[in-house]
């Protein structure tokens, strides 16, 4: 459990928003969220969404920018992760749950 603010730039610096979760895998379900929100807004009339991972990831890839900063108990400060990063943490979440 370490507490975690995503901030997210979609395209220009008008669309900066930060959130913050208590928990990394919390953070990780939430941009799968925003990502089923916008299929969900590009296919406004299909009753039902279905994504694989390497969508997600290209989606993750042409934000303008996404980057997580972990508090580290230890030191006291926020480590910021890059989306490589939270590329993997998506991916083993995800792993995590199917199994």
């Amino acid at each position: 459990m370490a507490h975690t603010i995503l901030l997210l730039q979609t395209s220009g610096p008008e669309t900066r928003t930060y959130a913050d979760f208590e928990s990394i895998n919390e953070c990780m379900e939430r941009i799968c969220h925003i990502f089923e929100e916008h299929l969900k807004k590009q296919n406004p009339e299909s009753p039902s969404i279905t994504y694989d991972i390497s969508q997600l990831f290209e989606f993750i890839d042409q934000l303008h920018d996404m980057t997580c900063l972990v508090h580290q108990k230890t030191t006291n400060v926020y480590s910021p992760y890059t989306k490589a990063w939270i590329k993997e943490k998506i991916y083993a979440l995800l792993k995590q749950q199917a199994s």
